[in-house]
């Protein structure tokens, strides 16, 4: 049997930080001492109340279909969050609940880009980005940056990128897998080219809430009514409440696009979990004290590794303003990303990912959302290892 694959599925790249998180988990389950620095996920669980919001939702037989973009009191309390926590006024038709962070990504390109469409995506990127923009048939292209400017795009870099086939931006801030946060002043200067140029902005927000040294989340849709009108905000729960598994994320949009979305998922998903969204409220109403907690610990773990890894010959570091990575370069180590991180999981038995993943091959990913004793044992063995490759 010749079983035709689609041009877009075949062009698709995997996903390397799942498939090292896989086969790490599997080395563990070998009985291997691994050391996971993989996972994009806390390693917190997720707080008492919103699990028991989701226990009372299943006791209750809130089990059935609920309307795909989300139950009406979710959506409010969405909508409640952009007012209290930026200034933002959403109302609830404007927000889409989705099934992750993810998905709600994949909506906005979906709904927005197509044939013909080029979406601007700064590098370091969130791996999948591009892969999305391949999905919907449009192109990505590529804006490099460094550890020189802390991995920031620059208005010039934007300017000189947009075409007349340009049809989004995407801004991730705090970044995955990078950490680097952009100023309020940074924001406005894209934000204020988009605008010019009419081109939509996709603002992925998930790590909001995890910042670190007094720094400040600036929301490019609270700049202005012009900034608002250009600019879809994805978001979700995984990241600030440890929800990666719940799979529920949200997106708040101009209403012609948050139509458009809801139409696409009524086709493709459905409505995310019934039960998962009960949680979700509880999530965003509920108390919020355990993110004290959470960046307290976050902040302590990214202060050591900074410091550590500055101190591995070969090894160069730039500290996270946010998020729960770090970025160090390993050009000097004499390897690329993806050999050295093989090498590293074969040799030393710790888990990182290659930084060719996310556009930048002279780096890879650290996550600090694992122990402190996990950070220290690991790093050990990281700088164990770079003295072998010292060049």
């Amino acid at each position: 049997m010749n079983y035709s694959i689609s041009r877009r599925a075949a062009s698709l790249a995997p996903s390397l930080t799942l498939a090292i998180d896989a086969k790490a988990k599997q080395m563990k389950a070998d009985g291997l001492d691994v050391v996971g620095f993989g996972a994009g996920e806390p390693d917190f669980d997720t707080p008492q109340h919103i699990k028991d919001a989701a226990v009372k939702a299943l006791a209750d037989g809130f089990t059935k279909y609920t309307p795909s973009s989300g139950i009406p009191d979710l959506r409010k309390a969405i909508s409640d969050k952009f007012q209290r926590d930026g200034g933002l006024t959403y109302k609830p038709s404007q927000v889409i609940v989705s099934c992750g962070g993810k998905h709600s990504c994949y909506n906005v390109i979906i709904a927005t880009c197509q044939e013909g469409d080029e979406v601007i995506i700064p590098a370091p990127y969130w791996l999948s980005y591009p892969e999305m923009v391949k999905l919907a048939s449009a192109t990505p292209v590529i804006l490099e940056t460094s550890d020189k400017t802390e991995f920031k795009v620059t208005p010039d870099q934007l300017r000189a990128a947009i075409t007349p086939r340009t049809r989004l931006f995407i801004l991730n801030s705090p970044s995955n897998p990078t950490g680097s946060l952009y100023t309020g002043a940074e924001i406005k200067a894209l934000g204020d080219i988009c605008v010019e140029k009419g081109v939509l902005i996709m603002s992925d927000e998930i790590y909001e809430k995890l910042v670190y040294d007094g720094a400040h989340h600036t929301s490019i849709a609270s700049l202005s009514q012009s900034h608002y009108d250009h600019t879809i905000i994805v978001h979700g729960f995984a990241k600030a409440y440890s929800m990666t598994g719940w799979r529920l994320g949200y997106l708040a949009a101009p209403e012609p696009i948050s139509k458009a979305i809801d139409a696409i998922q009524s086709h493709s998903t459905s409505n995310p979990t019934s039960f998962a969204q009960k949680g979700a409220v509880a999530a965003l109403n509920g108390p919020q004290d355990h993110l004290k907690t959470w960046l307290a610990e976050y902040s302590k773990r990214r202060s050591y590794a900074h410091q550590k890894l500055n101190s591995i010959p070969g090894i160069t570091c730039v500290n996270a303003k946010g998020a729960f990575y770090l970025f160090p370069n390993i050009s000097k180590l004499g390897l690329k990303s993806a050999e050295f991180c093989q090498r590293l999981l074969d040799q030393e038995k710790v888990a990182a990912v290659p930084g060719i993943a996310f556009g930048a091959d002279d780096y890879m990913r650290i996550s600090y959302a694992t122990s402190m004793a996990n950070i220290e044992k690991g790093l050990d063995r990281i700088e164990k290892f770079a003295r072998t490759l010292e060049v």
